[in-house]
């Protein structure tokens, strides 16, 4: 018996800046493609107004979920906190909700990468450079968290100097008209339209809770790591916003030219538009920016990698998945399941509604968790919290209810995903309560 659970613990090997640049590098990618899709749909207003409510609700999520975190140190992050707050049912829809949120967001990434590959190597097609990518990467994961760890901070710090050069770049060309110039497009409704958009400036922040069971003294360095990383990328946010929309308004960094379908790549697009296409500046950004969206496809195939394994370790999914690899220490099984689901979606070639998909997940994890925190005051006073949110129980409160108006905004304006969403998670419920029920029956 002590030996399988032995065979079952992950290392405790992550610090504080290894922990801030998870945090970051799961996120980053989304500074760098995506979010100027929002564009689209709300204008330079929309979009803004949507990244504001986001920012407002992440901070208050952020401290909130960083409570949990710290009180909880377990690699199944929201679906721990759930079942410990809310039962087996809440814990289950909790997890599956993470696990959709972490398994679709790299497809999404892995074509960007496969996108921005393309411009040195147009002879090779996007999607088998992305499914490159997830080999690499996947084994990279496999063969230990200290080294994928390590490599995530290198390129993170890379991806952060590549934005603020950028900004030190288009920010001289910076003008207020290109602001406000068809600022609303689409009205009011735009910005709800824009949320999901808005999301991707920051999905997968909480990721850093799923290591926290690799953490060394994880009820101190969770909340460092998980507090730097926020404030690091409301700030990056706010520098890639103005600095890629100032230069010549959002038509610019959405459409590579009149009637032409929306980019992925809105920094290049605002490069070229300030310097041209042949300036060093173009070709640098478009490099680094390779380095941002490796390190957000890498991290989140981390921290996928231990919310599938928690849902094994503790029967939810099937027990292969909650084995750690022999040798290497790491939830081989579960990052090896999560590759093959995700280069499924990536071949629908659907980024966008990958990314909404994903955001669905994202959104349902931050009321779950919210739930939990709330509940889990009531219900076990005494549990040791390292770390406590400020301004219980505003801000909790705050991020729930944001959480919840993005969430209706986001099934109302995309109908047909919210179908294959609450599919996926009623497919995977009924699944659970037949595997699990059975399971319990026979214990």
């Amino acid at each position: 018996m002590a030996s399988t659970e032995q065979n079952q613990q992950l290392q405790r090997t992550l610090g504080p800046l290894m922990l801030w640049g998870l945090g970051v590098g799961y996120v980053i990618s989304g500074m760098y493609f995506g979010w100027n899709l929002g564009l689209e749909k709300g204008g330079t207003l929309g979009l803004a107004i949507a990244t504001v409510f986001i920012i407002i609700m992440y901070l208050t999520f952020t401290f909130s979920y960083t409570e949990l975190a710290c009180a909880i140190p377990k690699a199944g992050g929201a679906f721990d906190y759930a079942v410990r707050a809310l039962g087996k049912d809440w814990g289950f829809l909790g997890g599956m909700a993470q696990n959709i949120e972490f398994i679709f967001a790299p497809p999404a990434i892995a074509f960007a990468i496969g996108a921005y590959l393309n411009i040195f190597m147009p002879s090779v097609p996007i999607v088998a450079i992305a499914i490159f990518a997830y080999l690499i990467f996947t084994g990279l994961n496999i063969y230990g968290v200290q080294a994928a760890a390590a490599f995530e901070l290198g390129i993170t710090v890379i991806a952060v100097i590549g934005l603020l050069l950028f900004a030190g770049s288009a920010l001289p060309e910076f003008e207020w008209k290109n602001m406000a110039h068809n600022a609303l497009p689409n009205g009011w409704g735009g910005a709800f339209a824009a949320l999901p958009f808005a999301i991707w400036f920051f999905l997968a922040i909480e990721g850093v809770a799923n290591v926290a069971e690799e953490t060394i003294n994880p009820q101190r360095n969770v909340l460092i790591g998980f507090g730097s990383a926020i404030l690091t990328l409301v700030v990056l946010c706010l520098l890639t916003f103005m600095a890629s929309v100032g230069v010549g308004g959002w038509e610019t960094i959405v459409f590579p030219s009149p009637g032409a379908d929306p980019s992925d790549s809105p920094l290049p697009l605002a490069m070229a538009h300030t310097v041209g296409q042949n300036h060093f500046m173009y070709n640098a950004v478009a490099f680094i920016g390779l380095f941002g969206l490796v390190a957000s496809f890498h991290g989140i195939i981390l921290a996928a990698g231990r919310a599938t394994f928690e849902f094994g370790r503790v029967g939810y999914a099937p027990a292969m998945l909650g084995r750690v690899h022999p040798r290497f220490k790491t939830p081989a099984n579960a990052l090896l399941a999560n590759m093959g689901v995700g280069i499924i979606a990536l071949l629908t070639g659907k980024t966008g509604d990958i990314i909404t998909i994903a955001c669905f997940g994202a959104l349902s994890l931050y009321i779950i968790s919210m739930v939990a925190l709330l509940k889990l005051r009531k219900k076990e006073p005494e549990l040791e919290r390292p770390f406590k949110v400020p301004l219980y129980p505003w801000f909790p409160i705050i991020a729930l209810v944001i959480a919840c108006i993005a969430f209706l905004a986001i099934t109302i304006d995309n109908l047909t995903l919210a179908f294959v969403y609450f599919s996926l998670l009623l497919v995977a419920y009924i699944w659970f309560r037949l595997f699990y029920g059975e399971k319990q029956a026979t214990e």
